[in-house]
């Protein structure tokens, strides 16, 4: 086998190897599904992956010969590239990825680390200071006690600005949402309204827990999050709608 042959089969390997290993931390870890879909970044990121492993070893494949005085430049070269790229699109992803799954009035949203409002993070609760590395973690809200605060808030929420779930300063343990959850949640019957009947049933086949629901709101697609008996606690998420 060509030597040149040999060097772009080790580096498409090695690329591989280490996309593999990218896509595990986005998608088991910072993006467990389904909010991979609930945020839309599947195909992007699975894209950009793609033409990171191809261009590398491809570019291997042209400047490859043995004896040439620049090679190890050259491969240098085309290594600081690839890692260039892939770190550039992990930090991409990183800085987008979910971070606290919050509930809010009537429903949980989805708040990534971009979302975050951190003007009055040292007012915050210790455990809701730093965004969660190791996937997104369940929280409750609760609005301010001052009127004004209130009304701020809501003035920033409706001119596009960050509303109570993107304020850590506002976080509570999700326990002590537990009476607010009972009051919102919906009956599953109530899926149907929404969902193709067939749709429904395969997703509490998955989970026959399951005895409640709220909407989950996300950027790219709403979905449903799934209570069980006491209709508080958190089973999962599905790909369901909650809404028309």
């Amino acid at each position: 086998m060509p030597a040149r042959l040999k060097a772009f089969l080790l580096h498409l390997t090695v690329s591989i190897f280490i996309a593999l290993l990218a896509v595990l931390v986005v998608f088991r870890v910072w993006y467990p599904a389904p909010l991979h879909e609930a945020l839309g970044v599947t195909h992007i990121f699975l894209l950009l992956l793609l033409i990171d492993v191809i261009l590398g070893p491809l570019l291997t494949l042209l400047v490859f010969k043995t004896g040439k005085k620049t090679l190890i430049i050259d491969m240098a070269i085309i290594a600081c590239l690839q890692l260039a790229a892939l770190s550039y699109g992990l930090w991409t992803v990183a800085e987008g990825r979910p971070a606290w799954i919050v509930y809010n009035v009537d429903r949980f949203d989805v708040v990534t680390v971009v979302d975050i409002d951190t003007r009055q993070l040292n007012e915050a609760l210790a455990q809701y200071r730093n965004a969660p590395w190791t996937g997104p973690q369940w929280v409750g809200t609760v609005k301010p006690d001052s009127p004004e605060q209130r009304s701020n808030i809501l003035f920033e929420a409706v001119q596009g600005g960050s509303d109570i779930a993107q304020r850590p300063n506002l976080y509570r343990p999700l326990t002590e949402m537990t009476e607010a959850i009972r009051q919102r949640a919906q009956p599953l019957e109530k899926l149907n309204d929404f969902n193709d009947a067939a749709a429904v049933r395969d997703a509490m086949q998955s989970w026959p827990s399951a005895a409640a629901w709220v909407p989950l709101m996300a950027r790219a697609k709403p979905m449903v999050v799934l209570l069980g008996e006491n209709k508080s606690e958190v089973i999962a998420i599905v790909e369901l709608a909650p809404w028309k």
